[in-house]
């Protein structure tokens, strides 16, 4: 009878304190952030990979009390519209978020080219934007004061696989000049970035690049491109295409029976190749921004295996996949506007810039400091390789939880 009174206690003690923190979370005031996003049109997967992300973090911020702002507490209210992968309604929309909604700071869209058509708008009117879905270095070349990205630049998503190109042929007694490389990727600022990344290391390296072609506009097919990987024969084969482009490449390179020893591909994840392509999948290299099993943490969303855990308990959608890196780095772009609002004490946009600025946080996304010109200068890339359908780091070595499987074998 004791144990069931006590019993009685702490649940009447527990909703208590549920109702106490409801009642707080309702209490709060509101802080509206506006975002663009892809959520029809080629960039869709990853727009809502993005959107899920912000939302967790919404979610996060909510169950922990909130923002702090002298005094008082804030929770995060999103107006969403869609851009329809579509650069120059993306730029209407901002537009439209700043002179009619109001709206006072921004999250960024999905992919370089959204977000190049969207800053100088947010520039304008000087509207404080954090994004986590643009890489492109020539983001970071103009100037811009009030744009501010949470992820690694593009040039530096698979230039690492060109050096451990480089690795694997020294072991093998060869010069690393000998690697032969071959490259196809989509004509756009983020993918543009990757190739001119990719070039350099492979001039330092002194390897001749045997194929450098664009993917088709619509990136529904490459075989052509394969057909002439076929005859030249590259030891290294690197493609970029965000996530329609990595499908259609691992669904053809299974169908041609490709036997590159190293394929490097980027939106691996985010395209679903595993499940979709099963086997032709298996050895494939796949940049990220983040991965589950690396060491970083922070006090809002734990360990990066918690936040994978979490996320996945809050969109069970994701359960039986690896959580995209797209969905990690959105939830640190919310994370950010978070540390700088209280940091800053203040709703005042400029004092937000600055503070968003200033910043030096670790997070479970990794270190986040930005340099003079908005990008962050303080997470590295990896490379994960899929290995036996699961998506296993091994590069660069000090990250890496498992050896890489060399040479690559057709599918």
């Amino acid at each position: 009878m004791k144990t069931l009174r006590n019993l009685g206690v702490s649940i009447v003690a527990a909703s208590a304190l549920f109702g106490a923190t409801t009642a707080m979370a309702e209490a709060c005031e509101t802080i509206t952030l506006g975002a663009a996003i892809s959520l029809t049109g080629k960039y869709a997967t990853n727009g809502v990979h993005a959107k899920n992300g912000y939302e967790y973090a919404f979610q996060k911020i909510k169950e922990a009390g909130g923002v702090k702002i002298d005094g008082k507490c804030y929770n995060f209210s999103t107006i969403y519209y869609d851009d329809e992968s579509k650069g120059d309604r993306g730029a209407t929309l901002a537009e439209r978020l700043i002179n009619q909604d109001g709206v006072q700071y921004m999250l960024g869209p999905y992919s370089s080219g959204l977000t190049k058509a969207i800053a100088p708008v947010t520039e304008q009117y000087k509207i404080p934007m954090v994004e986590a879905e643009g890489a492109s270095r020539s983001l970071f070349n103009k100037g811009y004061k009030y744009l501010f990205a949470v992820l690694s630049t593009s040039e530096q998503y698979l230039a690492s696989a060109v050096a451990l190109a480089a690795e694997q042929a020294e072991k093998e007694g060869k010069d690393p000049s000998s690697v032969k490389v071959a490259i196809a990727v989509e004509n756009d600022p983020f993918s543009l970035d990757i190739r001119a990344g990719v070039l350099d290391d492979a001039e330092k390296f002194g390897m001749k690049v045997v194929l450098d072609e664009k993917l088709p506009r619509d990136l529904s097919d490459m075989s052509a491109i394969l057909t002439k990987v076929k005859l030249l024969k590259p030891d290294v084969l690197i493609v970029s295409g965000h996530s329609k482009g990595a499908a259609t490449a691992v669904r053809q390179i299974g169908e041609q029976r490709i036997s590159t020893p190293m394929i490097a591909v980027t939106h691996c994840e985010a395209a679903d190749v595993v499940g979709n392509f099963g086997k032709a999948a298996n050895d494939i290299l796949c940049s990220t921004q983040w991965a589950e099993t690396l060491s970083y943490e922070d006090e809002l969303f734990g360990t990066a295996a918690e936040y994978e855990a979490g996320f996945k308990e809050a969109f069970p959608e994701y359960t039986n996949k690896t959580v995209p890196y797209q969905v990690a780095q959105a939830s640190a772009a919310v994370y950010v506007f978070k540390d700088a609002f209280e940091r800053a004490g203040t709703l005042d946009k400029e004092a937000v810039r600055d503070a968003i600025a200033a910043t030096e946080l670790d997070t479970f996304y990794g270190k986040i400091k930005f340099s003079e010109a908005g990008n962050n200068i303080a997470k590295p890339m990896v490379l994960r390789q899929i290995q036996d359908g699961k998506y296993n780091v091994v590069a660069p070595s000090k990250f890496a939880s498992h050896k890489l499987n060399w040479p690559r074998k057709a599918q």
